[in-house]
């Protein structure tokens, strides 16, 4: 039986469905980090990357990036 995903599972902050959809960056920070790698931030979105989440507690930042699947597909045809 598959285990219920958890918003607060530290190893993977999104839903398990998410993985067969996209590829997926997991990026760990503290807020004031975050706050100051907006530049980093924007060059993510211009190479394709979407923000798909943001949560925080007490200690860290977590931002969770995607590409669907498709579109690394016709990114890579593009390449060839």
């Amino acid at each position: 039986m598959a285990r219920p995903s958890s918003s607060h599972d530290k190893t993977k902050p999104y839903p398990e469905a998410w993985e067969q959809v996209a590829d997926l960056r997991v990026f760990r920070t503290t807020a004031r980090e975050w706050d100051r790698l907006a530049t980093w931030r924007a060059d993510m979105t211009k190479r394709g990357w979407k923000l798909l989440r943001v949560t925080t507690d007490d200690v860290e930042l977590v931002a969770v990036f995607g590409k669907t699947k498709s579109d690394l597909s016709s990114s890579t045809a593009r390449s060839l």
